[in-house]
C-alpha cells in the first residue's frame, strides 16, 4: 500500500497551481480549493447545529443548542484543520478536515465532560453549498442529486416527496431506524434510504460530489441549494466519548466506483 503521504503528494503535483490555500474556515464557512471542482471551490457551512430529540412537530429554536466552534489549528500546507467546539456548556468537540485524494476526510471525537448526561440526539456538521458544482438553482438542482433507494440510485425528484411540515421546503430522507419524530422539521420523505451517502452530479456530468458519515440519522437536500449527511449520537453520558467520521467525495461519473469508496469508509453501514 502506497504510504498516505507520497498518494497526497502525487495527487497534489496533477493538479493546476491556483494560488489558494486547499483549506480555509471564516465565520464558520469552510472552503476547498481544487481545480476539478467547477469553479475551482466548495463552500461548506461547517458546524451548522446540534439538535435534541422530539422535533420533528417542534420549532427549530427549541430543538437547536448553541454551540461555538475555534480554530485550533491550521497545517501550513493548507491540507489539515483542526477545530474544538463547545456545545452548551460541557460537551467538547475536538474535530478535523483533511483534503485526501478523493475529496475531504473529517473525524468527530464528542465529549461528555459534565456529570449528567448529554441529551442531544444528532447534529449538523456540514451543510455542502453544489449550486457552483450542479450549475443549478433551487429549483433544479434536485434532479442533480441523488440518494441511493431500494439498493438504487434515484434522484431526489423522483423519490415520493412530501410538501406538508412546520417549516416547508426541502426534503428529509431517513435510513431505517430513525423515529419521524425526532427528525428535522422539514418534510420527510415517503421512501426510506438504503444507505448513508446523498450526492449530485457537476453540471458538466464528469463529476459526482457525495456525503457520508458513521450513523446516519438523515440525508437532507436543504434550503440553500446544500445536502447533508447528518449523523446519529443518541446522547453521551457523563464522561463518555463517541467518534464519527465524515467524507465528501469527488469522483469521476461512476456511481458503482461511489458505492466501493463508500463500503470501503465506512464497512457495516
Amino acid at each position: 500500500m502506497i504510504p498516505r503521504h507520497l498518494l497526497l503528494a502525487l495527487w497534489a503535483m496533477t493538479l493546476p497551481a491556483t494560488g489558494a490555500s486547499p483549506l480555509s474556515w471564516t465565520n464558520n464557512l469552510l472552503s476547498w480549493h481544487d481545480e476539478r471542482l467547477p469553479g475551482a471551490q466548495l463552500n461548506v457551512w461547517y458546524l451548522e447545529a446540534f439538535c435534541k430529540p422530539g422535533g420533528h412537530e417542534r420549532k427549530w429554536d427549541r430543538t437547536r443548542v448553541t454551540h461555538q466552534t475555534t480554530l485550533a489549528f491550521a497545517a501550513p500546507d493548507g491540507s489539515e484543520l483542526r477545530f474544538r467546539t463547545l456545545v452548551e456548556t460541557n460537551v467538547e468537540v475536538l474535530h478535523e478536515v483533511r483534503t485526501v485524494p478523493d475529496g475531504l476526510d473529517f473525524t468527530f471525537l464528542l465529549t461528555n465532560r459534565g456529570d449528567a448526561p448529554w441529551d442531544i440526539q444528532w447534529f449538523q456538521p456540514a451543510c455542502v453549498r453544489v449550486d457552483a458544482f450542479t450549475g443549478r438553482n433551487q429549483a433544479g438542482y434536485v434532479a442533480r442529486s441523488f440518494v441511493f433507494s431500494d439498493g438504487r440510485l434515484t434522484t431526489l425528484d423522483r423519490m415520493e416527496r412530501t410538501t406538508n411540515a412546520l417549516y416547508l421546503g426541502g426534503q428529509v430522507f431517513l435510513p431505517p431506524g430513525i423515529r419521524e419524530a425526532d427528525a428535522n422539521p422539514r418534510p420527510l420523505a415517503r421512501r426510506r434510504v438504503s444507505n448513508g451517502l446523498i450526492g449530485c452530479y457537476s453540471g458538466d456530468d464528469r463529476w459526482l460530489l457525495a456525503i457520508a458519515i458513521d450513523r446516519t440519522f438523515e440525508l437532507f437536500e436543504g434550503v440553500y441549494v446544500c445536502l447533508h449527511s447528518d449523523p446519529l449520537i443518541d446522547g453521551l453520558k457523563p464522561g463518555e466519548t463517541k467518534r464519527l467520521r465524515q467524507r465528501i467525495y469527488l469522483l469521476p461519473n461512476d456511481p458503482a466506483r461511489l458505492l466501493r469508496r463508500y463500503t470501503e469508509d465506512f464497512p457495516a453501514r
